[in-house]
């Protein structure tokens, strides 16, 4: 007798593979369902995904915008809204996407060695001294005894990863640092060393004990501007506050030491709400501008009283060099917008007249910048006017396409002399100045070597504004031959004469604060101290970029929200058009 099937046994029959592979259709359509489902379970574990990486994002998002939408107070054009330019460490020393190449980390390891060692030997020979005499094994104060070294480097250990060295440094800061010193400070040298050194610590780490020393010193210089033209006297004494320039000028001022105070008081103001500092150093320019010549060449002597210039050389070098690259970098560090626009026209005018002093050498073609008195030119270039091609390289960008391109072959080859400078000596370390006679490329002058640091900063510029390797090969260069002659077992020194190597007894802080700097940096990822996030002082102190704006043109916040229909980001405004 034929047994009937019970219901359930039908329904287990559809669980054999038997069943479907007798019925090739129906599998096919089992097939085809899977797949379905399977492609609906993932795209929803990615939207997941996506939706919990744009919560983060927003979050980020909201904490940046609740530092840019407090509330904004004007006094003129001088925004005194008190900014929080706090960093996370993950934001400086981030990588990119992109594999680091390990020749690159490699001597950048070798780079922070090389900080370790200069480092060490300061802490225990010259704690709390402002520069270290490597040799005899003992500090100096060349400036008065404000630690200038140690505040120089702390941006430096902070970038470099050295937290316990920083920290000691830190607590030294809080601790035992102390401007009340009846001292003849220089207001240029100051400025950029220690009220630089400090604020680049308190953008860096956020620590507010930086801020509150920068603010001390700064009240303590800001005196030296009370002159009748506003052009500041560059000598101050830091309790009594009575100002003067040396008698070696005449009574004049010197134009780098009075037009290079810019961005740091700029940036005192964007951190403490204060006005002062920016009004004061922004009239400078302000008056220099009045009576701005043609080319854009100002002397190195200006009378403070009349805030006009007094005949006396015009250089790219000593004692002029570093106004004409704060005229670039201020306009930098306010983001470019039109209330500093007025800088970046001073410069384009000083870049026009920086043409007029370009010589090329014979028989071999290196490009030089020479100096000028009244009419005449001078074929000598220091050293220090290294800086120049950094500093047009990295100018170049705001040109129209032909004039960007000739100013940043103008960078290069300047770049390729100053190399040369180095490659030219038994040592193959750089003179302090050369001359260019006629029928010969160059000749050491001045023939000492302090640690400078120019060239290697002109290289770092290119090297990130280019890509192109040469940069780092010649700054590697320049590196070993730092290594190989002038470290000691107590530090590093200079060298008194670079044709003979004999060695002199000092380690400048600025080795530390920017040759070493600009070396590490060099052999990073360009995320590490972002040229679009950062402006470097001219002792290579990074400042936060913070744009400025005239009253009622703030710039709207913008929401970056990453849309999956377009899968890419998309900036909206909180006008009426996207």
């Amino acid at each position: 007798m034929a047994r009937t099937r019970s219901s359930s046994s039908i329904r287990w029959r559809y669980l054999n593979p038997v069943y479907y592979l007798k019925r090739p259709t129906r599998l096919a359509l089992l097939f085809i369902a899977f797949v379905f489902v399977s492609f609906i379970v993932w795209d929803r574990q990615t939207l997941v995904r996506e939706h919990e990486e744009e919560i983060l994002m927003l979050k980020e998002e909201v904490e940046h915008l609740q530092i840019e939408l407090e509330e904004l107070k004007h006094d003129g054009d001088v925004s005194v809204k008190k900014l929080n330019t706090r960093t996370k460490r993950a934001d400086i020393t981030k990588t990119d996407d992109l594999s680091t190449d390990p020749i690159e980390a490699q001597r950048r390891e070798k780079v922070k060695d090389a900080m370790l060692h200069a480092w060490t030997s300061y802490e225990k020979y010259a704690w709390g001294h402002d520069e270290l005499q490597p040799q005899s094994k003992n500090g100096v104060d060349s400036f008065g005894g404000l630690g200038a070294t140690l505040i120089d480097s702390l941006d430096t250990l902070y970038i470099m990863g050295l937290d316990e060295q920083f920290q000691r440094a830190k607590e030294w800061v809080a601790n035992s640092l102390d401007f009340n010193k009846s001292y003849d400070a220089s207001v240029f040298e100051t400025t950029i060393r220690v009220v630089g050194g400090l604020l680049s610590a308190y953008d860096l780490s956020g620590d507010n004990v930086f801020l509150e020393k920068a603010k001390d010193i700064a009240d303590r210089l800001l005196p030296a501007w009370n002159t009748p033209s506003g052009i500041p006297y560059n000598f101050i004494n830091l309790v009594h506050g009575n100002a003067h320039n040396p008698g070696w000028t005449g009574g004049d001022s010197i134009l780098a030491d009075s037009g290079t105070e810019q961005l740091e008081f700029i940036a005192l103001t964007q951190r403490t709400g204060d006005p002062k500092y920016q009004m004061t150093v922004e009239n400078v320019i302000l008056v220099l501008n009045k009576t701005f010549p043609a080319d854009g060449l100002l002397p190195i002597y200006i009378n403070p009283h009349r805030g006009t210039a007094s005949h006396s050389t015009i250089t790219f070098g000593a004692m002029g060099d570093s106004f004409y690259e704060y005229l670039l970098k201020v306009w930098i560090q306010g983001n470019k917008t039109s209330v500093v626009k007025h800088y970046r026209e001073m410069w384009e005018t000083s870049m026009t007249g920086l043409l007029s002093l370009v010589r090329k050498t014979a028989p071999s073609s290196f490009t030089y910048i020479s100096e000028k008195i009244g009419n005449s030119l001078i074929d000598k270039m220091d050293e220090l006017a290294c800086f120049a091609p950094g500093m047009i390289a990295l100018g170049s960008s705001g040109y129209d396409p032909d004039e960007s391109s000739k100013f940043l072959n103008l960078a290069e080859e300047l770049a390729f002399t100053c190399y040369n400078f180095y490659q030219s000596t038994p040592t193959k370390l750089a003179g302090e100045n050369y001359f260019f006679h006629s029928g010969q490329d160059m000749t050491v002058g001045t023939s000492w070597n302090i640690l400078r640091p120019e060239t290697v900063e002109s290289l770092f510029y290119l090297w990130r504004l280019t890509g192109n390797k040469t940069y780092q090969e010649w700054g590697w260069n320049i590196f070993l031959a730092f290594e190989e002659n002038s470290r000691v077992d107590s530090g590093y020194v200079g060298l008194k004469d670079v044709n003979t190597g004999v060695k002199d007894n000092m380690m400048q802080s600025f080795f530390l604060a920017e040759t070493l700097k600009y070396l590490y940096l060099l052999f990073s990822p360009p995320s590490v101290i972002s040229l679009d996030e950062w402006v470097f002082n001219t002792e290579a102190h990074p400042l936060k970029i913070v744009p400025r704006f005239a009253p009622g043109e703030e710039q709207k916040p913008r929401i970056r929200v990453r849309t999956r229909k377009e899968g890419r980001f998309r900036g909206f405004s909180n006008s009426a058009n996207p």
